[in-house]
Order: C-alpha cells, then structure tokens, then sequence
C-alpha cells in the first residue's frame, strides 16, 4: 500500500438552502463564512499536488530543523492533515524563497505551486490549503 500526500486548495464554496444567493461568487463565500456551516455550506477542494509520502518527508527536511515553517510542514507526519490559511502565508512564503535554491527539480516545482497558492491567499484570506496524508 502506497502513501500519497494531497495538497488540496478549496477554491469555492456554496450555500445549499432555499434563501436566495448573492450573484458574485466572492459575496457567495463571505455570504457562507458569516452564516456558517448550519445550512449546507459545501466547501469545493482542488487538487494542487499529489506527492509520495517519502518524497514529502524529504521536503519537509530542506527547512531549516527548529524553524516554524518545518514544524507546521511536519505536522501532516504526527496529525495526518495540516491547514495553511492567511495566518501562515508568511512565514511559509519566506521559507520557501530561503530553500528554493537548495531544492530538487520536484520540491522546486511544489515550491512554486506552493507560492502561487500562497499569493492567491494573501489576495484573499477566506482561501486555504489542506494538506492530507492518504493510504492507497
């Protein structure tokens, strides 16, 4: 059985009832954080990087041992799933540009998706990654 490790970013929302919807996709997603979960909001992930578990241990060891961005990264291997959302766009953004450098071909690659990402959720802060760890 193989270990994958799925980057997932949720890229849309909606809000399943019978109340009349705001027309703009945006108003959708503010519209479904301020009413919660309590009516059918449905969250739409899309997949941005389905990595080897190994291989994803190994990128997790470039940043630096007692660094932040390590210990979040790290926490997939202990929890099994991490979110990334606006509260770790920079630290994760600064560590990235520090290591990319020093990366394979591969990791380079996800570092890159992984800063795109991170750019999309500092221009919208609603928007998140979630990270999960998945036996095949």
């Amino acid at each position: 059985m193989a270990t994958k490790v799925i980057f997932y970013l949720l890229n849309q929302r909606f809000v399943e009832n019978e109340s009349k919807i705001p027309e703009e996709a945006k108003d959708v997603m503010y519209y479904s954080l301020a009413i919660g979960h309590h009516v059918g909001v449905i969250d739409c992930f899309k997949k941005l990087i389905t990595a080897d578990y190994d291989d994803y241990r190994q990128f997790v060891n470039c940043f630096p041992e007692n660094g932040e961005a390590r210990r979040k990264l790290a926490g997939l291997m202990k929890f099994g799933e991490i979110v990334i959302d606006s509260s770790h766009v920079n630290l994760l953004a600064r560590a990235l540009d520090e290591i990319k450098p020093n990366l394979t071909a591969l990791h380079r690659e996800w570092a890159e998706i992984l800063l795109d990402t991170l750019a999309s959720i500092q221009r919208e802060p609603v928007m998140y990654v979630m990270v999960k760890r998945r036996d095949e």
